[in-house]
């Protein structure tokens, strides 16, 4: 019984240290190969830097044009209430003709138009200004953004004019005050650079290890370790801790950066950070395996990655589309996208703060997707040769 023991305890050990030397070298081609770092440094922080500072979905500032047909006290006071804003850059003109151009060339992005009888609406029972609002629907939201802050500046500047004028018990005074939770200033960048993060990591977890253990089926050196002692468990094993570690230090960089420089709050715990990333990262890294092992090649690893994970985790994990204005399958198939519960959690920890029912759900889901790719790369990954 003692030899037993004796010969289960050195198998174990001889594992031990098999795994121990596989991952040695897995760092050290991760050190010597220019493309790996660049993956898991230069990229990630390259898209923390675009998001943060290149790309806004704040509608600040915006080029409309104001055609004033009508000089009136009224048409001017209702004018003014527009150019004081903070959303839009006014050009005003005298005739409509003159925003012809610029409408179309994209110069701007819309035009109020304040006809010339426009003071009689106040002779009319139902006090309603026949302003007109031409928009550039070419960009449907920004169309819908001008029609109804028109809408809504008309209706505070008359609101405003009935309350100079004594008309309050007419049309009483409503004040109406917005409050915005998570995102008080509606901020885009805040919302953008935690859902990319989810990028961030898709990247690194399967893209990398689908070029990497594909680059190895290519140089044959996949062959060579087979015909060693090594078990097709420690392999893949060998291949998961090293990117692993250089997935949660790329993410500790990228959250560094984004907090620091680009004051994203972080209201939740950094430790339940590291944990839903690391459970992510679990999930990539099982999506890149299987990649490599079913395709065995790095130029058809590379277009399979981008197509099963980068652009899914793009498009359908609702990091810049809402899920639910999509079509009623394209919902249901967003079901199995890892990514679309980790721009969940990163948005939460970071916006809103510990909610745990939340967090434990989208673990458990994509926990669950991480081990269905695991399995299938399991199944598909047999030490032979053919």
């Amino acid at each position: 019984m003692d030899e037993i023991e004796q010969v289960l305890i050195e198998k174990r050990k001889g594992k031990a240290r098999r795994v121990k030397a596989l991952v040695s070298k897995e760092f050290y081609q991760i050190i010597r190969d220019p493309s790996t770092f660049l993956i898991a440094v230069f990229l990630p922080l390259l898209l923390v830097f675009l998001y943060g500072s290149g790309v806004s979905l704040d509608l600040d500032h915006l080029r409309v044009g104001l055609v004033m047909e009508d000089t009136s006290p009224d048409a001017q006071s209702f004018a003014q209430s527009l150019t004081d804003s903070r959303y839009f850059q006014v050009k005003k003109v005298l005739h409509r003709e003159e925003l012809k151009d610029d409408l179309t060339k994209g110069a701007i992005r819309g035009m109020f138009i304040i006809p010339s009888y426009f003071t009689q609406f106040r002779n009319r029972k139902d006090k309603i200004a026949p302003i007109q609002v031409i928009a550039d629907g070419s960009e449907t939201n920004t169309a819908n953004f001008v029609v109804n802050y028109a809408q809504g500046a008309f209706a505070n500047w008359l609101t405003q004019e009935k309350v100079v004028q004594g008309m309050q018990k007419e049309y009483p005074l409503i004040n109406v005050e917005s409050r915005f939770w998570y995102n008080e200033q509606l901020q885009s960048r805040f919302f953008l650079l935690s859902g990319s993060l989810a990028i961030t990591m898709t990247l690194i977890g399967a893209l990398l290890t689908a070029l990497v253990v594909a680059r190895e089926w290519e140089r044959g050196t996949m062959e060579a370790l087979m015909s060693t002692t090594v078990s097709m468990k420690e392999l893949i094993i060998s291949k998961m801790i090293p990117y692993f570690v250089l997935g949660l230090i790329s993410m500790a960089l990228c959250v560094g950066l984004s907090v620091a420089v680009y004051g994203l709050p972080l209201r939740g715990s950094i430790c339940l950070l590291a944990l839903v990333s690391s459970v992510f990262l679990f999930c990539s890294l099982g999506l890149g395996l299987m990649i490599s092992t079913i395709t065995k090649n790095q130029v058809f690893a590379y277009q399979v990655t981008l197509i099963v994970a980068f652009l899914p985790a793009y498009i359908l994990s609702g990091f810049l589309f809402e899920i639910l204005s999509m079509p009623k399958w394209i919902q249901i198939l967003t079901h199995i996208i890892p990514a679309k519960y980790f721009v969940q959690s990163l948005q939460t920890l970071f916006l809103v703060g510990n909610i745990w029912d939340l967090l434990l759900y989208d673990m458990a889901i994509i926990f669950v997707i991480g081990c269905v790719f695991f399995a299938i790369t399991a199944v598909k990954t047999v030490k032979r040769l053919d």
